[in-house]
């Protein structure tokens, strides 16, 4: 890709984004859409008699052929994109430049072009959504039964297993799909309703022919495969943009805090997990040692971007006052592409880290050895008190044990509190010392349901894709 670096490039046109999404929202493509739409119209107006074949066939052949800098030109003395794109073309086909744009307004044909965008570009975050929970869910099944100590407030809690943890962040993503799927049920585009929504200038247009407004739009929003609002104003309502930006907030949410756990869990106080290192990477140019957990900060940084965007949606719908306002259009050509590229950069970024990201084993069990044994102490205290100790006074007992035991760790000594307990006259008077030793030095068998549950997560998963008639 050739890039102008002399002048401001926003990164989301050269950095992010995959080149499908980029082409998407590229201008090229924007002002060919814009054609399809005017040609979707005239083939709906032939039927009245208002276009002729040849001109139908003029148009048609120069779909393809348009001209920015003609265009701009023209719009220099315009103050007006539409307009100078309909005269681009009509110096391009002749008489059948007169037949372009007849009836409309500027937003029916602009705001169909936005919700072709929204529409495809939804697609495509979907299969780049598929694709992610296909990844995740085999990490989910393969981790299972791999048993990691959990952590609450950041701090040791009970064991858990590494497949379990993986599966909530699958489960988001799962509920992530099934919104992004009822959004795309929901994205339709104005139609050609006119100026102010009434369809008065068809109906006009149309009168003594044998096609009606209604009829006439039907047609030629078939032939663009949109459905198309039963109810605007001047534009589609603005909902829609707000409904899309939550969706895809949504799926960053999700990447944001997978994003998060791995680099929590590379970092050395836990070490557990890595998103890998290329050969050759560059962690720092001061420090030579350095891996830095790039791309999940990364997720987190696009993410944190994609989730502001919802606020300027709701703004742009609240304040479209009346029939509409224009004080949405600047933003909405920074919002909606923005939302989509940085969203399809988060997916294949999180999709890379599902893929690559490796677990360290040792550090792992070492993990559960320094701090497992505390997790234990509920299963000694209830063991006890089943016996019929005195919860209480066990309790106590307990919790004297654990606070010794913490306070050698932190003198750099090993865990000794299976020790400890196994040697206390008042939880041996209900429990041996040898079930004592077993019930604190077996976190692995003390996951509960946890490997299980997170199996049927990838499951149900799985069972998604094949729903969604897609592979991912």
């Amino acid at each position: 890709m050739s890039v102008d670096h002399e002048l401001y490039q926003s990164p989301l046109s050269w950095r992010y984004g995959s080149p499908e999404m980029q082409a998407l929202w590229s201008e090229a493509e924007k002002r060919r859409l814009m054609r399809r739409v005017w040609i979707a119209l005239a083939e709906a107006q032939q039927a009245a008699g208002l276009v002729r074949a040849d001109q139908l066939a003029r148009l048609r052949a120069s779909a393809d052929a348009i001209d920015i800098d003609r265009a701009s030109e023209i719009e220099a003395t315009t103050r007006h994109d539409v307009m100078a794109e309909i005269l681009c073309w009509a110096e391009q086909v002749g008489d059948a430049g007169g037949v372009i744009h007849l009836g409309a307004t500027s937003a029916d044909i602009t705001d169909n072009v936005d919700a072709l965008r929204i529409q495809a570009s939804l697609r495509l975050v979907r299969t780049a959504l598929l694709r992610l929970i296909e990844v995740l869910a085999g990490r989910v099944a393969e981790t299972a039964d791999t048993v990691s100590l959990g952590w609450t407030h950041l701090q040791p809690a009970a064991p858990t297993t590494i497949g379990y943890r993986l599966a909530g962040a699958l489960q988001d993503f799962v509920t992530d799909l099934a919104v992004l799927d009822e959004t795309l049920g929901r994205t339709a585009g104005k139609g050609f309703k006119g100026a102010v929504g009434t369809a008065a200038s068809y109906a006009s247009l149309l009168e003594g022919s044998p096609l009606d407004p209604d009829a006439m739009e039907a047609a030629a929003m078939a032939r663009l495969g949109l459905p198309a609002f039963p109810v605007t104003t001047q534009v589609y309502p603005r909902k829609l943009d707000w409904l899309v930006g939550n969706a895809l907030a949504g799926i960053a949410g999700s990447a944001a805090t997978l994003a998060m756990s791995i680099r929590l869990m590379q970092s050395p106080p836990f070490g557990e997990w890595s998103e890998g290192f290329a050969e050759g990477q560059v962690g720092s140019s001061a420090m030579p040692w350095k891996r830095n957990p790039i791309n999940a900060e990364n997720v987190n940084s696009l993410a944190r971007y994609v989730a502001a965007l919802p606020a300027v949606a709701w703004q742009n719908e609240t304040l479209c006052l009346l029939e509409r306002t224009l004080d949405d259009s600047a933003n909405r050509r920074l919002t909606l592409p923005g939302a989509f590229l940085a969203t399809d950069e988060i997916l294949r970024r999180c999709t890379r880290l599902a893929e690559r990201f490796s677990i360290e084993q040792g550090a792992v069990a070492a993990t559960l050895a320094r701090f497992g044994p505390f997790a234990a102490t509920e299963r000694v205290l209830l063991a006890a008190a089943g016996a019929g100790g005195d919860r209480q006074v066990l309790h106590e007992r307990i919790r004297q044990h654990s606070m010794a035991a913490w306070q050698a760790l932190e003198q750099g000594r090993s865990n000794d509190l299976a020790e400890r307990l196994a040697a206390d006259a008042e939880i041996l008077h209900w429990l041996p010392a040898e079930t004592i030793r077993d019930l604190v030095g077996a976190p692995e068998r003390h996951v509960g349901t946890a490997p299980r549950r997170a199996r049927e997560m990838a499951a149900r998963a799985r069972a998604a894709i094949l729903a969604s008639g897609e592979t991912g």
